[in-house]
């Protein structure tokens, strides 16, 4: 392998992974030191914290009064398990997908509940599917950002207030880093260690008045595991929205979590937050623009997320190999970026088309994604050389 010049700069955090993301700026294991621990999350200063972080939610995302939020075990996964499981089944359901999550939901609903009409709404990965198809008569679940595919859908617009069905959305990559209409959600679910970098395990779900009223009038004809019960003789357990949780949290994770949101205060809000996420983001897009071996895997620029960045490698060369060639050269480009301490965990999900997925939500400094930018043309450079080499 040739040996190339390496740039001058490095990122003072190498830390791009798309979850657990990084921590914010400035973190340390202090910021813990006030944490409840050994103590238990049912006595009077457990549920204090798990109501502030409760309340601190519901100020950073600006979420309506009358809608609850609870936190919930098992991660995002868990709160969208718990509101497919326990809401779907009165209606028939579009399935909204075009990345490997939300194909996961089309899974669970179809696969593991077996529900009888349900209509799957897709597209690949870099796209997303025409929303005019969906019938919001219907129950819809989809995704407001797609993590592995690095498309979202650009606002709310294309969700009716009229709507007769319920909307279920995984905003796990989207919350705190987008605008999210909750006007026209009635369920949300995100986990804290996305755009916050908090650490893993507890997810978040928040439900609108219309959930709720699901909620009390229809009864699943399956079995709900009890993880999965947020109601209790055809009433809401409205403990569960007030920092009672099903199960024990991590008083640990509590604590850094409630840290992320006091963070997010201190740079404005939600506000401060998206800005911070958009200039991260317009770093990155800028480098593209003028790379002549890179692209956005999210074809229209409206779409194009703000977060979890995913881009494919379009160099002539690169891109005539066949499909196993192209994932060794991008997983060669990433193996090379974190050999030298400047990116790591960068490459594309399992799942998706060969290239590289960079986080640049609120907990990313922008400095750092400058400095990476000369070390991609460096890597690539380097790899394409090792790859001539070979020939």
């Amino acid at each position: 392998m040739s040996t190339l010049p390496t740039p001058d700069l490095r990122p003072a955090n190498p830390h791009f992974s798309s979850g657990p993301c990084t921590k914010r700026p400035g973190w340390s294991l202090e910021a813990l030191a006030d944490a409840a621990l050994g103590r238990s999350h049912r006595a009077a200063i457990g549920k204090e914290k798990l109501a502030r972080a409760i309340d601190l939610t519901r100020e950073i995302l600006e979420v309506p009064a009358g809608y609850r939020i609870g936190i919930v075990p098992a991660s995002d996964t868990g709160a969208v398990e718990m509101a497919l499981w326990s809401l779907l089944g009165t209606r028939g359901v579009d399935m909204v997908a075009w990345e490997s999550f939300g194909s996961g939901w089309v899974t669970d609903v179809v696969k593991q509940l077996k529900l009888p009409d349900v209509r799957r709404i897709e597209a690949g990965y870099g796209e997303l599917p025409d929303l005019g198809q969906i019938d919001f008569d219907r129950d819809v679940v989809f995704t407001w950002n797609g993590t592995t595919s690095g498309v979202r859908v650009p606002n709310g617009d294309f969700i009716p207030a009229d709507r007769g069905g319920l909307t279920i959305c995984d905003a796990t990559s989207a919350a705190f880093a987008q605008r999210l209409a909750f006007d026209k959600l009635d369920v949300v679910t995100f986990s804290w260690q996305k755009v916050l970098g908090g650490e893993a395990a507890h997810g978040m779900i928040i439900l609108s008045p219309r959930a709720v009223e699901r909620l009390e009038s229809y009864s699943p004809a399956w079995p709900l595991p009890k993880i999965f019960r947020m109601t209790k003789g055809g009433k809401l357990i409205e403990g569960i929205f007030k920092g009672e949780t099903i199960n024990t949290p991590s008083m640990l994770c509590v604590e850094d979590y409630i840290d992320a949101l006091e963070w997010a205060q201190s740079v404005g809000g939600l506000d401060g937050l998206i800005a911070r996420a958009d200039a991260n983001f317009a770093v990155i897009d800028r480098f593209v623009g003028e790379s002549a071996w890179l692209a956005h895997l999210a074809e229209v620029p409206e779409t194009r997320s703000n977060t979890s960045v995913c881009l494919s490698i379009v160099d002539p060369e690169i891109a005539a190999l066949d499909a196993s060639g192209q994932a060794a050269f991008a997983k060669g480009v990433v193996s090379l970026l974190a050999k030298q301490g400047v990116a790591n965990d960068i490459g594309h999900y399992r799942d998706a088309p060969p290239g590289l997925r960079i986080w640049a939500g609120a907990t990313v400094e922008a400095s750092d994604l400058e400095a990476l930018m000369p070390w991609l043309d460096w890597a690539f450079r380097t790899q394409k050389s090792a790859l001539k080499a070979a020939a």
